[in-house]
């Protein structure tokens, strides 16, 4: 197996600019008090980022994949995590199945 130098360099460049911006997101954090309006913010960023990820692709896919989602997020607000997996799973190949 022969591992091409710049394929290797690229790689090890990308872990350590997105370790450095951890480490300096902590340090910068560490520096002032997290509450109020920014801690908030900083809350919402996971979902945010998981929403702009998944939604155009949901979106794309097609209609039943698109009510999946939607049943999918109507379960995680009221039931535990396994039951919205399961049951998003389980709607998403029953609509795929009963619309085409």
């Amino acid at each position: 197996m022969i591992i091409d130098p710049n394929a290797l360099l690229t790689i090890l460049g990308m872990g350590a600019v997105t370790y450095a911006t951890r480490v300096g997101g902590y340090a910068l954090l560490h520096l002032f008090p997290v509450q109020g309006r920014l801690k908030a913010g900083l809350e919402a960023v996971p979902v945010a980022i998981l929403t702009a990820i998944i939604a155009p692709a949901v979106l794309a896919a097609g209609l039943a994949d698109a009510l999946a989602a939607l049943i999918t997020v109507l379960l995680a607000l009221r039931f535990p995590m396994l039951v919205s997996f399961i049951g998003g799973v389980g709607s998403v190949i029953l609509l795929r199945w009963w619309l085409g």
